[in-house]
């Protein structure tokens, strides 16, 4: 019963509400900056070189990489997977589409976050939405309300996802029983989150930290010879991919299930592009200009869709192995590297999973904090609280473990379909702000002069802004 109530819900959030409001900010984003997300794309490789002067402060590229560690994780396994069986090849394109439109929303909020961005008694950065919609838009209860979603989705959405699609990739197992397994593993999976959460298993996070990459560059590697071992099934593989994309008839025959909007959830899920996460860690770089971090964000998004998600897009499809409903998630994928690993290619994809899980379950947590302590009046939570807080998220990735798929995925769809519609918004209210400094950084790049910020550049207070006075 609550499933099919959270599964109507999401229906209804995403056709017509987000498709249109997301269509018509990237493409809204995309004309007045002139593509930036393309045009710009080798500066924003340059600007990754870029280091503070204080090695203390946070850089470009390792503000781009807490973000992109929470973007790459079980989505990009899973959720391809599950966009392919249930919507069909064409989610695939639809994932591209909205990969390379979305970068513009996420190259828009990441500079707003940077030109909002606040300044604590050490001189670090911090900041996103939350601060932007209050500074600039004057409305803290939208503030509020835009954090209260981030937890539920941060929390509770991801997480029980996150939970479900890790246990999933043990049904391939004949160990596997679906009334005990999923508790098993779910108990497991949150003891052991809770002890890290708690304070500790810190070199648990450290040695995740360094695998997760080296796992990320794994992954693609076997997914390209999965893909080579079945050079043949290419042509079709395509072929089938963008005549499925624009089979407009089966897509608005029935809208909700279609390869469209199956395409552009699980995208939207996996790169979280204009959904207000990653301006939280873009806020946190010290870089000479705002527009500098909202370039580098971009490319967390092409790394996460164009490079991760397609990977096991392609490795599926060219395999030729069936899909369905009753293989959608982790089996699918299973199935596929199987074809040429045999045995040891199940394997290493619950590996990968668990890293990438286990990751994502911390990782979305940094978001929370941020949250939290806006919410407090901008000061951080009770010890005590927070370490009731901390048991209250491992409970929740156990019942990841143990809930039907629908819920898990209608759970996670709803409550960042809810950060979306507040923060895309906001997005397109202070869109000049950005187009604005976007001009003035190429006006000084054309003069041959590392950008440096200035508000009155862009005819901005600097009473408005904390970092930037």
């Amino acid at each position: 019963m609550i499933g099919q109530i959270l599964d109507r819900i999401d229906s209804v959030m995403y056709y017509p509400i987000l498709i249109i409001v997301m269509s018509i900010a990237g493409l809204y984003f995309t004309t007045l900056t002139r593509g930036v997300q393309i045009r710009l794309f080798p500066e924003s490789i340059r600007l990754l070189r870029e280091q503070p002067e204080d090695k203390k402060h946070v850089s470009s590229l390792q503000a781009m990489l807490v973000s992109t560690a929470s973007r790459v994780g079980t989505g990009n396994i899973v959720g391809v997977s599950t966009a392919i069986c249930l919507g069909g090849p064409g989610a695939c394109f639809w994932m591209w589409v909205m990969c390379i439109v979305g970068a513009s929303s996420a190259f828009v909020e990441s500079t707003l976050a940077q030109i909002y961005k606040q300044k604590n008694a050490q001189g670090e950065c911090y900041g996103g939405p939350a601060y932007y919609i209050e500074k600039a838009l004057h409305a803290p209860v939208l503030a509020g309300a835009f954090c209260i979603f981030l937890i539920a989705t941060y929390a509770v959405g991801f997480n029980l996802l996150c939970s479900y699609n890790l246990q999933s990739t043990f049904e391939t197992y004949s160990f596997y029983r679906p009334m005990i397994t999923p508790a098993i593993i779910g108990g497991i999976l949150a003891l052991l989150t809770g002890y890290c959460l708690l304070g500790g298993g810190r070199r648990i996070v450290r040695l995740t930290s360094v695998i997760v990459p080296i796992m990320g560059v794994a992954y693609v590697a076997i997914s390209l010879i999965v893909i080579l071992c079945h050079f043949s099934q290419i042509p079709s593989m395509l072929a089938a991919i963008f005549q499925d994309a624009f089979n407009f008839k089966a897509i608005f025959g029935g809208m909700a299930g279609s390869c469209l909007i199956y395409g552009i959830k699980r995208g939207l899920y996996s790169n979280e592009a204009g959904v207000g996460s990653a301006p939280n860690a873009s806020a946190s770089a010290k870089v000479s200009h705002p527009v500098k971090q909202g370039l580098v964000q971009t490319l967390s998004v092409y790394i996460d869709t164009l490079l991760l998600c397609t990977a096991t897009a392609l490795m599926c499809l060219s395999s030729g192995v069936e899909r369905s409903e009753a293989v959608s998630g982790a089996p699918y994928v299973q199935n596929a590297i199987s074809t040429v690993f045999g045995a040891a290619g199940p394997t290493f994809i619950t590996i990968a999973m668990i890293l990438f899980a286990f990751t994502t379950l911390l990782g979305n947590l940094y978001y929370v904090d941020n949250a939290l302590i806006y919410l407090n009046h901008k000061k951080q939570p009770t010890k005590t609280f927070m370490r009731v807080f901390h048991v209250g998220c491992a409970a929740v990735v156990f019942f990841g473990a143990v809930i039907p798929m629908n819920a898990a995925w209608a759970a996670a769809d709803i409550t960042m379909g809810g950060m979306t519609l507040i923060n895309l918004p906001a997005c397109m209210l202070l869109g000049k702000r950005a187009i604005d400094a976007l001009t003035d950084y190429e006006r000084q790049r054309k003069q041959g002069i590392n950008p440096v910020f200035r508000a009155k550049a862009i005819d901005l207070d600097e009473q408005e802004l904390d970092f930037w006075k």
